[in-house]
This record gives C-alpha cells, structure tokens and sequence, in this order.
C-alpha cells in the first residue's frame, strides 16, 4: 500500500487553530506519522512495538 492510499487520522487533542499537530496511519505491519502541515513531506514508518514504546514514553512526559 502505498502512503498515498493510507486513511490518516489527526489526533482528538488537535485543535484546528495550532499547527503542531501529526497524523497517523496504520498498517498491521507499520505506523505512519507525519506532520499535518506537511503531508508531502518526510514521514516515521515504525513497527507497532516501536510506536507503543513511543506513546509510552509521550505519556510519561505528560504529567
């Protein structure tokens, strides 16, 4: 599939008047990320295990 195909979602926490925001798009075998502004641009291709350890450490900063 190519990241054209891919059906990307912007995150709930997204407002529409800031411009840091990403999408992601899911595969069973890859998650994408790129950055809303920018959906041409350079994207993350991470494996599943990978992208879990990621939101892990995201929320850990959050407190």
């Amino acid at each position: 599939m190519s990241t054209t195909e891919l059906a990307w979602f912007k995150s709930s926490y997204s407002g529409d008047s800031s411009g840091d925001c990403i999408e992601v798009a899911t595969c069973p075998t890859t998650i994408h990320v790129r950055d809303s502004k920018n959906t041409t641009g350079p994207q993350l291709a991470l494996t599943p295990a990978s992208w879990t350890e990621f939101l892990a450490f995201a929320a850990r900063g959050r407190g």
